[in-house]
């Protein structure tokens, strides 16, 4: 992945989340699509499982938001990961999340596009919701529970 003029080389290694630039901390993402999946939170025992029913803007094929820029316009509870949100939210983020990696001290997965330089890295590790979601709009939220994926992403 080409290294911009707001991007310093393995920034992710050395650069606090909090002293990243726009730029670096937006290419943490490696677009696998995973925090766009609709949750169930337990409120009882805090247990979160993840479904395959993803937010109505998740394009399931490029694992990407289809309108991020403007996305709270039409999810309002849409989530706005920053370095201020993140030790809230970690949790419930994906394992393989780069966000939360970097959060808890851990490194980048070897398949992260910022290690291999691909973009499309992560679907190739089969470490992106690429192909088996279902979109919200299909699925009554009574019924997600029925769409509850066993082990965490």
């Amino acid at each position: 992945m080409p290294q911009g003029p707001l991007m310093r080389p393995k920034f992710w290694e050395t650069i606090p989340l909090t002293k990243m630039t726009p730029q670096e901390w937006e290419a943490l993402c490696d677009g696998c699509g995973k925090c766009c999946l609709n949750k169930i939170e337990y409120e009882d025992t805090g247990e979160v499982e993840y479904t395959r029913v993803a937010c109505r803007l998740l394009d399931g094929e490029t694992c990407r938001c289809m309108q991020y820029p403007i996305r709270k316009q039409f999810v309002p509870d849409c989530v706005q990961l920053s370095p201020k949100t993140l030790p809230k939210i970690a949790y419930w983020m994906p394992r393989t999340c780069a966000y939360r990696l970097l959060h808890e001290g851990k490194n980048l997965p070897e398949w992260h596009p910022l290690i291999t330089g691909d973009p499309e890295s992560t679907h190739t590790a089969g470490a992106s919701v690429r192909g088996w979601t279902i979109p919200e709009f299909e699925v009554s939220e009574d019924d997600w529970e029925d769409y509850t994926i066993e082990e965490t992403p």
